[in-house]
């Protein structure tokens, strides 16, 4: 019974303490807009309907400096701010977004 109870305890822990995508998403959306719609100033790809693997390669990519164009420095910076929790419920909420 003991055992059950620590389990319970952790799985409501991760569920309380895990990354939520609308809410990370917020930052995301001052240049990208509301629902992903939009090309970052004008320079970027828009977003809305990527796929979750694929939000994840690209922030990987800018993580890394592998990846991205005219807007590759400014989301260097935002992409080295993720784990890759963050990365994949940022992903699963973009791709949720068309």
């Amino acid at each position: 019974m003991k055992k059950v109870l620590v389990l319970a305890a952790v799985v409501c822990a991760t569920s309380i303490f895990a990354a939520d995508g609308a809410s990370l998403f917020k930052t995301c959306a001052t240049c990208h807009g509301q629902k992903a719609e939009k090309s970052a100033l004008n320079k970027s790809q828009i977003i809305a309907g990527w796929s979750s693997d694929k939000v994840v390669a690209a922030l990987n990519g800018y993580k890394d400096g592998t990846y991205g164009g005219a807007m590759k420095m400014t989301m260097t910076g935002q992409a080295k701010a993720l784990d890759a929790e963050k990365m994949k419920a940022l992903g699963d909420y973009i791709a949720t977004l068309k």
